[in-house]
C-alpha cells in the first residue's frame, strides 16, 4: 500500500467528524458498546479514532477507524475527543486502514469481514494480496470470498452463529434452493454432528452435477446381482465384528489398566499395536460411512423434489387439459325456462262454439209437452 502522508494527534470536536458510510463493519452490539460507554465515562478515551480530512464536505473530517470509539463517545457526552489525522489517504487506503482495524475483532461478522474482502477484490486485488496484507492464509480468504453466494437467509444464519464456519462454505456450493434444504435441516437438527451436515451437502452438491434421476438407466441384472453379494459380504462382515472383535474389546476395557499390564505381559506391545491399526481403519471406515450417509440422505431429498416435480407437472397437465376441454352449456335460471315453455307450448285446442238458436224454434221446444 501506498504511503499515506504525515500523521498527527490532535483533540477534534465530535461534531466535526462523519462516520465512514463504507465501513466493512455493519454490526455492532448494543451490550458492548454500552459497556464502552460506561468505560469511557470512568476512565476517558484511551485510545485516539483514526480519522481522515476531506475536502468540500459538510463535516471535515471521517473516520478511518474507530466508530466504535466514536459512538460511545457521544453517548458519553464528550465534545472533543482525541485523533489520529493521516493526512493523504485515498478512499482505497482508508477502507484498507479500516478492514485491519476491525478483521480480526471477534464481534466482526463473518459476512461482513467476506464482503471486506470482496470489495478489495473488486478494485483489483488478488487473494493472495489480500492474504498478505491482513496476516491471513489465501486459503482463509479465498473460503470467505466463496461464503458471498450464500442467499441471504442462509447468510444470516451464518451470522448469528446458527451455521458454523467450515459448513457454511459446504453450503454455499450449492444452488440457492439446495442451500435452504441443507440449512434448515441442520438448524432443525436432523443431523448429529457438524461432519455429518457437510456430507449431506458435499451429497446434494454431487446430485447437482449428475444427470436427473429421471434419465438414469435402471440396473442390469448382472448389476443388481453384484450389488446383493457386496451387501451380504458387508452384512456377514459385521456380524463377525458384532460376535467377535465388540466383545473383545468391552471385555478388554473392563479391565484397570495394571491389571492387564499383568494379564498381557509380553502381548501387551502387540495388543497395542493391533488396536491402534483398527482405530485408525475404524475412523476412516466412520468417514466413509458418513460421508456415504450423507450421499444417500440427498439422492433421497432430490428423488423428493423430483418427485414434487412430476407432480405438480401432472396437475399443471390436467388443469391445461380441463380448461381446453370444450364447456357445457350454462343451466338457464328457473323463470327463464318456464317463460320459454309458456312461448313455446302449442295453443290449447279450444271446444266448437255452439251456434245461437233461432228465437222461434226456442219457444216451440218450451212449450212441447213433455211427452212428446
Amino acid at each position: 500500500m501506498a504511503d499515506t502522508g504525515k500523521v498527527a494527534f490532535i483533540n477534534i470536536k465530535i461534531s466535526e467528524i462523519a462516520p465512514n458510510p463504507e465501513q466493512p463493519r455493519k454490526f455492532f452490539s448494543e451490550e458492548a458498546q454500552q459497556e464502552l460507554t460506561a468505560s469511557i465515562k470512568e476512565n476517558g478515551l484511551l485510545q485516539p479514532v483514526v480519522v481522515r480530512p476531506v475536502e468540500g464536505a459538510k463535516v471535515p473530517y471521517m473516520l478511518i477507524a474507530g466508530e466504535r470509539r466514536w459512538r460511545s463517545c457521544k453517548a458519553a457526552g464528550l465534545e472533543v475527543i482525541p485523533a489520529k489525522v493521516v493526512e493523504g489517504a485515498s478512499e482505497e487506503e482508508a477502507y484498507v486502514l479500516s478492514i485491519a482495524e476491525n478483521v480480526n475483532r471477534a464481534d466482526m461478522t463473518i459476512m461482513e469481514e467476506a464482503g471486506a474482502y470482496a470489495d478489495l477484490k473488486a478494485a483489483g486485488w488478488t487473494p493472495a494480496k489480500i492474504a498478505k496484507q491482513f496476516g491471513k492464509t489465501e486459503t482463509h480468504i479465498t473460503w470467505r470470498l466463496g461464503l458471498l453466494t450464500l442467499r441471504p437467509e442462509v447468510a444470516e444464519m451464518v451470522d448469528n452463529g446458527q451455521i458454523k464456519n467450515n459448513l457454511a462454505w459446504h453450503i454455499a456450493q450449492l444452488t440457492p434452493a439446495n442451500q435452504m434444504v441443507a440449512a434448515m435441516r441442520y438448524v432443525r437438527g436432523d443431523f448429529d454432528s457438524e461432519a455429518e451436515a457437510q456430507h449431506f451437502a458435499n451429497g446434494l452438491k454431487l446430485m447437482e452435477q449428475q444427470t436427473s434421476l429421471t434419465n438414469e438407466k435402471a440396473p442390469t441384472t448382472e448389476e443388481q446381482e453384484t450389488r446383493k453379494k457386496a451387501k451380504a459380504k458387508a452384512k456377514d462382515g459385521l456380524g463377525k465384528a458384532e460376535e467377535v472383535l465388540i466383545p473383545l474389546l468391552e471385555e478388554l476395557a473392563e479391565k484397570k489398566p495394571e491389571d492387564l499390564a499383568v494379564i498381557l505381559g509380553d502381548d501387551l506391545s502387540r495388543h497395542v499395536r493391533v488396536v491402534g491399526r483398527l482405530y485408525a481403519k475404524v475412523q476412516m471406515v466412520r468417514n466413509l460411512l458418513s460421508k456415504a450417509q450423507g450421499i444417500q440422505r440427498a439422492m433421497e431429498a432430490e428423488f423428493n423434489k423430483a418427485a414434487v416435480e412430476v407432480q405438480q407437472e401432472a396437475a399443471n397437465e390436467k388443469a391445461a387439459q380441463a380448461q381446453a376441454a370444450p364447456k357445457p352449456p350454462a343451466p338457464k335460471s328457473k323463470a327463464r325456462t318456464a317463460a320459454t315453455a309458456t312461448a313455446t307450448k302449442a295453443p290449447a285446442r279450444k271446444s266448437p262454439v255452439k251456434k245461437a238458436e233461432p228465437a222461434a224454434a226456442a219457444e216451440e221446444k218450451v212449450a212441447a209437452p213433455a211427452g212428446k
